[in-house]
């Protein structure tokens, strides 16, 4: 066994993917959950034993007793709905640095995005200056500070910037809350952006992996290091909404734009509409990572073909339905 990792967040789509594949990789699993018998009914699918511990990921002392003689804490943990990021998100990053510091535990920790203003578009790399433009954004460059001042009292941190997620058992996303309708064939599929505009995304699955490969090799890193991770690029960004109907089968499917106009409109009076408004410009311009440091540490990537990727994500969300078989003539 390699050891035993924290899951903070494992009914999340990051936590829930990377508790995967660490089990894949011979890491023990343990999870942190306010509601431990409820989070073993959301989880699908078979699973290894995992230790659960009850407690609040907000709450210093849950997490650092949670991560008594742990080697990695994964930190799945999201505001949900987009809503209170400040009052959530740094508490929560609070605690689980807390913990890394006192069980010498490294952190792993999904980055996004946000962090990035036009002075790094469109090719973003691991050294490109954090300028945001949004409130998130400034929120999440404030919390990867965090890191770098845990850095220099020994608590090591990887961070692995991604795009948009898309996957089984994703959870809320731009891909299974916009695009597509969970449950109903695709006979449209709703693109947010500028068609032209090239846009990333992340299958779960391949970020997972590349989380654990790095934690397997995370002595040869700095008690602070940072990656890209590739993952599929579009360019034009509408190639996902072809990809999609492709994948689907229904290459008859309408593409239909995004009534942004609703979002200002009930922004207003619905914090998570008007957080999601506030995400606009990163459909309306080309943003690439750039993966060139990550693919030489490890040789290379894990990626998943766009086809099987969206074949994997759609048939989890029930928009492809099994073709019956024809009964026999007589």
């Amino acid at each position: 066994m390699k050891g035993i990792a924290l899951i903070l967040g494992i009914t999340g789509g990051v936590g829930n993917a990377t508790a995967r594949a660490l089990a894949n990789h011979g890491w023990q699993l343990r999870a942190l959950h306010r509601n431990p018998e409820q989070a073993k009914l959301t989880l699908k699918g078979h699973w290894p034993t995992i230790d659960w511990q009850q407690g609040d990921a907000t709450h210093s002392d849950a997490v650092s007793q949670a991560a008594v003689g742990c080697n990695l804490i994964v930190h799945g943990v999201n505001p949900p709905g987009y809503r209170n990021w400040r009052g959530l998100a740094l508490p929560m990053l609070t605690a689980s640095i807390a913990a890394a510091k006192t069980s010498g535990a490294t952190l792993l920790f999904p980055g996004n995005v946000y962090n990035f203003g036009p002075d790094a578009w469109p090719d973003v790399t691991e050294t490109s200056a954090q300028n945001p433009v949004s409130r998130k954004g400034k929120i999440r460059v404030e919390m990867e500070q965090m890191l770098k001042d845990a850095a220099k009292h020994g608590c090591q941190s990887i961070i692995l910037r991604a795009g948009d997620f898309f996957g089984p058992n994703a959870g809320s996303s731009w891909f299974e809350n916009v695009l597509v309708k969970p449950g109903r064939r695709v006979r449209s599929v709703t693109y947010p952006g500028q068609h032209q505009a090239g846009h990333a995304w992340a299958y779960l699955p391949d970020l997972a992996e590349t989380f654990a490969r790095l934690a397997e090799r995370r002595r040869e890193l700095d008690a602070f290091a940072s990656f890209n991770l590739g993952g599929h690029y579009l360019a034009p960004g509408v190639g996902m909404a072809e990809a999609i109907r492709d994948a689907a089968g229904e290459p008859a499917a309408t593409i239909r734009g995004f009534p942004w106009w609703s979002l200002r409109l009930i922004g207003p009076f619905n914090e998570t509409f008007r957080e999601l408004a506030e995400m606009r410009y990163l459909w309306e311009n080309t943003l690439r990572l750039n993966n060139h440091k990550l693919a030489a540490f490890l040789g290379e990537e894990p990626h998943t073909p766009i086809r099987q990727a969206l074949t994997m994500t759609l048939t989890n969300l029930g928009c492809i339905q099994e073709l019956k078989p024809r009964a026999t003539p007589a």
